[in-house]
């Protein structure tokens, strides 16, 4: 099964806010986080994805997600691109 590891990015211009996950359905999730029913911190806000990776196992994309979360650098990075 292939699995992803994304960013997204709020639509609002006023607000910097991004968010990053994992899933095996890029656009099931996207939709998921943009009706209100994905992550607690992405409710109410419409998101973009500006990132995503591939990965042919579970716990490569759990440990790149992990690192992407804690990497602010590379965060921004993916951010002035978008």
């Amino acid at each position: 099964m292939i699995f992803y590891v994304y960013m997204l990015k709020c639509v609002n211009d006023k607000i910097t806010k991004t968010y990053v996950g994992y899933t095996n359905n890029l656009k099931l999730r996207l939709k998921k986080h943009n009706v209100g029913t994905g992550a607690k911190s992405t409710r109410g806000f419409k998101w973009k994805i500006i990132y995503k990776k591939k990965f042919y196992d579970k716990s490569s994309a759990m440990s790149y997600e992990y690192k992407l979360k804690k990497d602010k650098k590379k965060r921004k990075y993916f951010l002035s691109l978008s």
